[in-house]
């Protein structure tokens, strides 16, 4: 039997320039008074975390350990979410993702994509350094604009587009495979895994590699009028990290599941 543990926070919405938010000390001390037992680090966020120092050494990594603890916290998990996302953009997102990515690879989606891939490989080094055995992302999203089945899309186009993410993630998984770790996909709209359909293509895409694991968030879910209990039914053996957040699905006469044009008047 696995026993819950916890409470933790995953700290990307938190981080600030204005202390306690800007630095591990400060921001793991607030946690503490709050009462969390883990915190899931954002490794773009270099207040919290050198990436680069965690996949090479493993002092850097003992003693990040040891601050942490300092304050009654254990990490959960580290976080690529912004670094996977670009592993993988379509064209038509090229100039919003450019916001994630160093400015010396803006504009300039090849080399971003390689960037992106070798940062999140050191991700999967630094994980074991620190123990942890699972690891939070997102996919990317080289299909999200077909979506919709309108305009119908090119016969093979999302067989394709498949096979090119797995492409792209397969030398990632098997970096975390030598190192002992579970990525865990965080199913989102807006990524090309954003439910159970696009999470088996995928899987089957990657030959069904035994690092493909899922995050399970059902705010997201609800917003997709999802059955996100049924889902569990379903993916649960994949299941191995989780974030949960309140969320409701209100349509009215002006909005409804299409929100984001509305939201943004």
């Amino acid at each position: 039997m696995k026993t819950i543990k916890g409470p933790a926070v995953f700290l990307a919405q938190f981080v600030d320039k204005t202390a306690p938010f800007n630095s591990l000390d400060g921001i793991c001390k607030w946690a503490s008074e709050l009462g969390y037992k883990g915190i899931q680090i954002p490794t773009w966020e270099t207040s919290l975390i050198d990436l680069d120092k965690a996949s090479d050494s493993q002092d850097y990594c003992d003693e990040l350990l040891g601050k942490v603890k300092s304050y009654g916290l254990e990490i959960t998990e580290l976080s690529t979410h912004l670094q996977g996302q670009l592993v993988a953009v379509s064209p038509a997102y090229d100039l919003m993702f450019d916001n994630f990515a160093p400015d010396n690879l803006k504009k300039n989606p090849k080399e971003r994509t390689k960037w992106a891939i070798e940062t999140v490989k050191k991700a999967a080094i630094a994980s074991r350094r620190l123990g942890l055995k699972t690891h939070a992302t997102f996919s990317g999203a080289l299909l999200w604009h077909t979506w919709h089945p309108w305009p119908q899309a090119p016969k093979g186009l999302v067989e394709m587009g498949f096979q090119e993410l797995a492409k792209r993630w397969l030398p990632i998984l098997n970096v975390f495979d030598e190192n002992g770790v579970d990525v865990c996909y965080e199913i989102h709209p807006g990524e090309d895994l954003h439910d159970g359909i696009t999470f088996e293509r995928f899987l089957k895409a990657t030959n069904n590699h035994k690092r493909v694991n899922i995050l399970y968030d059902p705010s997201h879910f609800i917003l997709q009028q999802l059955d996100y209990i049924t889902y569990i039914d379903h993916y649960h053996e994949f299941i191995k990290s989780f974030h949960v957040k309140d969320a409701e699905f209100n349509p009215t006469g002006k909005k409804g599941s299409l929100w984001r044009i509305s939201r943004l008047g």
